[in-house]
């Protein structure tokens, strides 16, 4: 099999159907072939004589978060207004690359908004699930929310190294000092715990 050549969209007019014979991803009219994908244009020789044109997709096309998945991410940084996240995960199927999100204090929790401390609820690499929102503003990020009993923090590794226990909904437990720190944990749902 020969190398792509080119990218091209649908509807692109790729050659005469006597230059070629038309392939998958393609179609003819008027006497031309055109692309009825997006992806990389193949020339392949036949037996019969004139090459055979296809549009071939990347098979594995990138997953885009959207508004109401539930995806897994990253703390990368808190500050008093916000934690910002790379997201991993949409569902369960993993990312080819990571994005960027945010999600504010006013989304961290469903009641009083106004009393939730970001640090109380999150760390930088606290794994976390929750929803997006928003496909964000100007800078790209995603806006997320962890207002739901489902979503929140449900990997948090202590100052000791340790992983975390949650013991309640806003607190977790490091299993070897006993120490206590604050987390939005998440109720993690008994169909996504692995046994």
């Amino acid at each position: 099999m020969a190398p792509p050549s080119r990218y091209c969209v649908p509807g692109e007019r790729l050659c005469s159907t006597e230059e070629a014979t038309a392939g998958s991803g393609t179609y003819t009219r008027h006497g031309f072939i055109f692309s009825s994908l997006a992806g990389c244009l193949e020339r392949r020789s036949e037996d019969s004589g004139l090459p055979v044109v296809s549009v071939v997709r990347d098979s594995e096309s990138q997953l885009l978060p959207n508004v109401g998945a539930v995806v897994t991410c990253k703390v990368c940084s808190i500050n008093s207004r916000f934690a910002k996240v790379h997201i991993l995960y949409v569902g369960s199927t993993p990312l080819k690359s990571t994005f960027r999100g945010t999600i504010r204090r006013e989304d961290i929790r469903a009641t009083e908004k106004d009393k939730v401390e970001v640090y109380k609820s999150f760390r930088p690499s606290d794994i976390v699930l929750a929803k997006v929102i928003s496909l964000g503003d100007a800078q790209s990020n995603y806006l997320l929310s962890t207002a739901e009993n489902e979503l929140g923090v449900v990997v948090a590794r202590s100052e000791a190294g340790v992983q975390m226990v949650p013991i309640s909904w806003c607190e977790m437990q490091c299993p070897r000092t006993h120490t206590k720190e604050f987390r939005k944990v998440a109720r993690v749902q008994p169909q996504f715990l692995q046994t």
